[in-house]
């Protein structure tokens, strides 16, 4: 969920500097062209609507655009999982049957997902601020029709737009990080970035046990979707006022039959995945699963063609030859399993498993939380420019040691573990989740240049969205096929399964799956070897020490 990721993102942030004026449209962070030497720079700075302008160092506007987009991000990611708390209300309230329940939770994550890498592109061709404005617009209206569905197919459908708006929003949020802050901020920048992203990962389920629980003026379940609305309505006024357009130096088109290839290939791809255990993982699951490889090899072979044509593709493939682009994007799909795991069974096994109240199990996710928002804040500004990627290395292996301390705890303590006693495992998880996400972030976005940037972010998104997925289809097997084993050998002893012999079924159940991540973040470890050993300098970062 982080997956909405990262995502991160599990998708599964950001905004641009001082704008001379809301009107202009510009790279901002474009430096005097006769000071940039790296080859291609010169396109990089070039402005939409004519000369190139920066934003002073000391100007607050680009601060505030931070805030604002960051704050749509935190929307998101809560979105993504605070409709799982009120399932039981909805159904209740709706008279919702079991196949538009799965539509109401899978549709959001479905339409984002196919949608990111096409909204991305559309930020470098339209203007990121326009697509942003445009993003938050349609979500916060598809917010408002969910929040006001009177049947179980108005808000399936009202799930789905929001999904295919928050597509449009999340990609412009790191593209506009990328055009605006220059080398020697984005440290700063990425490290609340990943302060957010570790607030929303629990931040979902703990507001929607709240405001369900709370039923404000008897509406039961629907202001987990009504209060988006005052959030929404702010980030368009203010980002009208305070964001700066920026987009691709040189006239793009939109590539709409990449757009037609890679969503059908996103689609049959990720939906078997999200329905295929509820569905009983039936033939024309695995023939989609395996026809989407054909179909994303055809989207790659066309881009390739596209490219040669007009200079116009949907997808840069020349990102995928800058490494530290290209081990990220490989780092962040495993990521994405391990978070696509753990999330799911983490909460079966203490709302289910243990018994536990969605508050309480909301709550107990605060340590790590916290610890995230820490650990993100530290790694990109005092640790990352010292010890490079042995930073995210230390974060792999710091995750996994949590994971193992929290197998030996439901081990030990079995149904009886308390809450606190969970706060050691979660903690330590989240500072290494901490010293991943925002580090991981920067360095794929750290050689790719600005007027892609729309671009790398939607496939940094998409990607994360994709080992999510992966994740969730791997539940099936390392969760519940534990789960229906241990529940079925409890039966075949006795006439009636207890609910002591259910707890016990899904602790074993947790414990199995976390070996799963446990060992998904030691290949994780590996692969980031291929990661650059330092940070890449970056052509603003030199000319602010040359001017300083």
């Amino acid at each position: 969920m982080v997956s909405s990721f990262f995502g991160m993102s599990s998708s599964p942030a950001s905004s641009p500097p001082s704008p001379p004026s809301p009107s202009t449209s510009v790279d901002v962070l474009d430096k005097d062209k006769a000071a940039e030497s790296r080859p291609g720079a010169s396109d990089s700075g070039s402005a939409v609507g004519g000369g190139t302008v920066t934003a002073p160092a000391g100007d607050r506007r680009r601060w505030l655009a931070l805030a604002i987009v960051m704050t749509a991000a935190f929307m998101d990611l809560v979105d993504v999982t605070i409709v799982n708390i009120a399932i039981p209300s909805i159904e209740r309230d709706l008279g919702a049957s079991f196949g538009a329940i799965q539509w109401i939770t899978a549709g959001y994550a479905l339409a984002f997902a196919a949608g990111l890498i096409t909204g991305g592109r559309l930020g470098d061709i339209y203007g990121r601020k326009r697509l942003f404005l445009i993003g938050i617009s349609g979500f916060t209206i598809a917010s408002a029709l969910c929040g006001f569905a009177a049947t179980p197919e108005i808000l399936a459908g009202s799930r789905l737009l929001q999904g295919a708006m928050a597509a449009l929003m999340v990609p412009q949020v790191l593209a506009i990080i990328h055009v605006t802050f220059p080398a020697h901020e984005r440290g700063k920048v990425f490290g609340m970035f990943g302060a957010i992203v570790g607030l929303g990962a629990v931040s979902g389920p703990l507001l929607g046990a709240l405001l369900t629980q709370w039923n404000i003026a008897g509406l039961e379940w629907r202001p987990i979707f009504l209060i988006n609305l005052p959030v929404g309505i702010a980030g368009v006024l203010l980002g009208r006022k305070f964001i700066t357009e920026s987009k691709a130096p040189k006239a793009l088109r939109l590539d709409l039959v990449g757009v037609v290839l890679v969503t059908v290939a996103l689609l049959m791809l990720i939906y078997p995945l999200t329905r295929g255990r509820e569905l009983g993982w039936p033939l024309w699951g695995h023939l989609c699963m395996a026809g989407s490889v054909l179909v994303f090899a055809g989207f790659v072979a066309y881009e390739k063609r596209k490219t040669r044509k007009d200079g116009s593709p949907l997808i840069e493939l020349s990102l995928f030859r800058v490494k530290s682009f290209a081990a990220g994007i490989t780092v962040q799909l495993t990521f994405g399993i391990v978070l696509g795991i753990f999330f799911l069974v983490w909460t079966l096994y203490m709302q289910i498993g243990l018994g536990w109240s969605p508050l309480r199990a909301g709550l107990t996710g605060v340590p790590f939380s916290l610890a995230v928002s820490v650990a993100a804040g530290l790694s990109v500004q005092k640790l990352v420019p010292r010890f490079g990627r042995k930073v995210l290395q230390t974060g792999a292996l710091t995750m996994a040691t949590g994971l193992l301390v929290y197998i030996w705890e439901a081990g030990r303590y079995g149904t009886d573990i308390h809450a606190w006693q969970m706060a050691l495992p979660l903690t330590v998880m989240g500072l290494g989740m901490g010293l991943i996400v925002a580090p991981l972030t920067d360095a794929v976005l750290s050689g790719v240049p600005r007027e892609h940037a729309g671009s790398a972010s939607g496939l940094i998104n998409t990607t994360q969205q994709m080992g999510s997925a992966l994740g969730l289809g791997l539940v099936s097997v390392v969760f519940f096929g534990v789960v229906d084993d241990r529940v079925g050998s409890a039966a075949a002893g006795s006439a009636v399964v207890g609910p002591g012999a259910v707890g016990t079924a899904f602790v074993d159940g947790f414990q199995h799956a976390l070996w799963w991540a446990v060992a998904v973040l030691v290949v994780i470890f590996g692969v980031m070897f291929a990661l650059p050993a330092r940070p890449k300098q970056h052509v603003e970062e030199s000319a602010v020490e040359a001017a300083s």
